[in-house]
């Protein structure tokens, strides 16, 4: 999987769609259930959730339990149907609460960038002039760097730790996002009746309120939701390497770091985790996939 930001999306014509029709939202769900492959990704992210979520009532043992004597036993072992790691720890259970740490890595650093971006990318396209050229110059000095290595080079900087990590990624994540924000505002602030509105005495506040914001929130809402499936992986990757979560917190990227000298002795118990970011990540971008299709209503 490329873990490059995806490429800005062609939204003007989404942004259009939602500020024209009244029904938009109701033929957009139309449009999904009829996507059999946006809705079974979506059940299975509703289904991870909902794990991470009811971990302490699901979860058989606790993931925090060690029993040495019933180390690296693989799947189907009495009592611990996924088998058991290097110290004998309940692989099912860590599994489900790694779920939470994973997809709260994962989401917020999108969510963050989602407020910033957005708020730095409007206030661009809006403004214009001096202003413009100097927030979008400052997001193309980040966006130049390739995200992964950027946010290692972050996170190794701040050390490790969640909030380091969730700070890094929020600021890989920023650039791409006030990038697509700017464009649409840029194209809106044009059309007539926000000239119109401007001529009538409407305050900037307003405009951007009542005019602007409803074109950008669910063009970029759209692109957000394709780079969780990024975050979730680049914050697995920072667990990974070290800079991420510190044990013994069970995390889907730290359990592959702790299990991969095991992968000779029980490989399909320490490729669990992996098997977990693949499908989460998966299951975001197709989702992301189907939302952007059902959303232009001219395909």
């Amino acid at each position: 999987m490329d873990l490059s930001t995806p490429a800005a999306p062609a939204t003007i014509d989404i942004a259009q769609s939602i500020a024209q029709s009244p029904s938009y939202i109701a033929t957009v769900w139309a449009r999904i259930r009829r996507d059999k492959v946006t809705m079974f990704f979506g059940i299975v992210l509703l289904l991870i959730v909902l794990m991470a979520i009811l971990a302490p009532l699901i979860a058989p043992a606790d993931p925090y339990k060690a029993n040495i004597l019933r180390r690296l036993k693989d799947i189907g072992f009495q009592g611990h149907p996924l088998g058991t790691d290097q110290t004998g720890r309940d692989m099912l259970s860590r599994l489900i609460y790694g779920g939470r740490l994973s997809l709260f890595m994962g989401v917020m650093p999108v969510v963050n960038a989602l407020v910033i971006g957005g708020m730095l990318g409007v206030l661009a396209g809006y403004a214009g002039g001096k202003l413009n050229m100097a927030i979008m110059r400052t997001m193309d000095i980040f966006y130049a760097f390739p995200s992964v290595l950027l946010a290692i080079a972050i996170s190794g900087a701040l050390g490790a730790g969640i909030g380091n990590a969730i700070l890094s990624l929020t600021i890989v994540f920023i650039p791409p996002i006030a990038r697509i924000a700017e464009s649409i505002t840029t194209q809106v602030r044009s059309l007539d009746y926000v000239e119109a509105a401007r001529a009538s005495g409407a305050s900037s506040f307003r405009i951007i309120r009542a005019h602007v914001l409803s074109n950008v929130l669910g063009a970029i809402f759209v692109y957000a939701t394709s780079l969780i499936s990024v975050s979730i992986i680049l914050a697995s990757g920072l667990s990974f390497l070290g800079l991420g979560t510190k044990p013994p917190e069970p995390e889907w990227g730290l359990m592959l770091n702790e299990l991969r000298q095991a992968i000779y002795v029980v490989p399909y118990v320490a490729a669990l985790p992996g098997v977990m970011i693949f499908i989460t990540s998966l299951s975001f971008n197709l989702l992301s996939d189907g939302l952007r299709s059902a959303m232009d209503l001219k395909t």
